[in-house]
């Protein structure tokens, strides 16, 4: 927390004397400082809240500049108003690639927006930052609400709409999955690749019948990559670490998606051991992911 405030403070500094590149770096590097405080202070201690009014401050810093950043709302088709936060390109180009990215389940907009910012800003691309309780409470359906975040980021003048990419985490990996099935103007998405779904049938299936449900190596490869084929764009699933998707079944659907010649990689975030807790090293596994994102966006623009 201490070096986040000592960033912050030289942000503030720089942002007096007009040195606005310095300021930007700054206040970044102070986000990152205290997502890493934010993931080792237990949610119990009273320091929790102080290091999210913190990281909520150094958005706000960061939105001020050139309006990089901007608090919006998605009017959806059930009339209701999705919050969000658009972070346009680095470059103020037309024909540019974007990103839609769901938080966790148990994770505030917010807080994805101060974990990604440092990942994103740099970048040729925009995004649009939501909230997994906004989208899955939608009486509408969840996809019709990420269509309409599709349409907003599609009317943007920078924004190139034949290039716009979904990243999920969490439980929003398979809200990613679900939306890129329903809508094929996706042609990126950071998803589960229907692995939450799969295994959801097995547990089902094991329910009702009281017994373990074993399918034949051939059934269970048709049956795990089914929703994975019928996705037509390519496919990035992280595994492991905090998500749902389980590294076993996860390098079992690469191997089936391979022999199918489906455009699906796998990614694993590495953790870190710290006393009796393990910690996911979110910052490479970031990078990993949005680096991914930006080749494949600006693949689906050349073909």
């Amino acid at each position: 927390m201490n070096i986040g405030d000592a960033h912050r403070l030289f942000g503030e500094l720089n942002a007096e004397r007009g040195a606005f590149d310095a300021a930007e770096e700054a206040w970044l590097c102070a986000l990152t400082a205290f997502e890493v405080a934010r993931r080792l202070v237990d949610e119990d201690d009273p320091q929790a809240a102080d290091v999210l009014a913190k990281l909520e401050g150094s958005i706000s810093n960061f939105g001020s500049l050139e309006q990089r950043l901007r608090r919006v709302e998605i009017a959806s088709w059930d009339e209701r108003k999705l919050p969000a936060y658009y972070v346009s390109a680095a470059r103020h180009n037309r024909g540019t690639p974007a990103v839609i990215c769901i938080s966790r389940e148990d994770e505030t907009g917010a807080m994805l927006l101060g974990r990604l910012l440092p990942v994103i800003a740099g970048r040729g691309m925009a995004a649009l930052v939501v909230a997994y309780d906004d989208v899955s409470d939608s009486r509408l359906g969840q996809s019709e609400m990420l269509s309409s975040c599709l349409d907003y980021l599609s009317a943007q003048l920078e924004v190139d709409a034949s290039r716009i990419g979904i990243y999920g985490e969490g439980l929003s990996a398979a809200l990613a999955t679900d939306f890129a099935l329903a809508d094929r103007r996706v042609t990126a998405a950071v998803c589960d690749g229907g692995l939450w779904n799969w295994a959801r049938t097995q547990a089902s299936i094991s329910w009702i019948t009281g017994t373990s449900h074993l399918l034949d190596d051939q059934s269970a490869s048709a049956h795990r990559s089914r929703l994975a084929r019928r996705l037509k764009c390519p496919i990035l699933v992280v595994a492991g670490g905090l998500g749902i998707v389980s590294v076993p079944e996860a390098i079992k659907l690469e191997s089936d998606c391979t022999a199918a010649r489906v455009d699906l990689k796998l990614l694993m975030p590495r953790l870190t051991s710290i006393s009796d807790r393990e910690f996911e090293n979110f910052a490479p596994c970031d990078e990993d992911i949005f680096a991914w994102l930006e080749h494949k966006l600006a693949h689906a623009s050349a073909s």
